[in-house]
């Protein structure tokens, strides 16, 4: 058991990192201008980490956190595949909540070391 135990501590600190990193990218885009619409939104296909307003333009905004940059930069974790997922996952959203105007995908990159400070980057149309 103490394997598992452990294996779930990860999970929780990671999952944390990523709570986090969803807060502090809705605070960079506010602070940019956008107006938050909805946070964390869920379907069986998968979740949509933030949906924003950008002047007339709803906002699809992913959201990758990394300690570091030993596995890469947040954004190389965006993949062509993840960017098909996130199209599919805006459409649906769209489906329970029409809006007439244009939309873009954008991306939010975050370096978080355990001491320091928060570097936020922001990829505006990643599709």
């Amino acid at each position: 058991m103490p394997c598992a135990l452990r294996f779930h501590a990860r999970m929780r600190a990671k999952d944390q990192l990523g709570l986090d990193g969803e807060a502090v990218a809705s605070v960079h885009l506010e602070r940019a201008g956008m107006r938050i619409v909805e946070r964390r939104w869920r379907c069986v296909y998968g979740e949509l980490d933030i949906v924003a307003i950008d002047g007339d333009t709803l906002v699809f905004v992913e959201v990758k956190t990394r300690r570091a940059l030993a596995h890469g930069h947040p954004f190389e974790a965006i993949t062509p595949a993840k960017v098909r997922r996130l199209r599919t996952l805006a459409g649906l959203w769209l489906q329970e909540r029409p809006h007439r105007g244009p939309i873009r995908m954008d991306a939010v990159g975050i370096i978080a070391p355990r001491s320091g400070e928060w570097r936020v980057e922001h990829l505006r149309g990643i599709s």
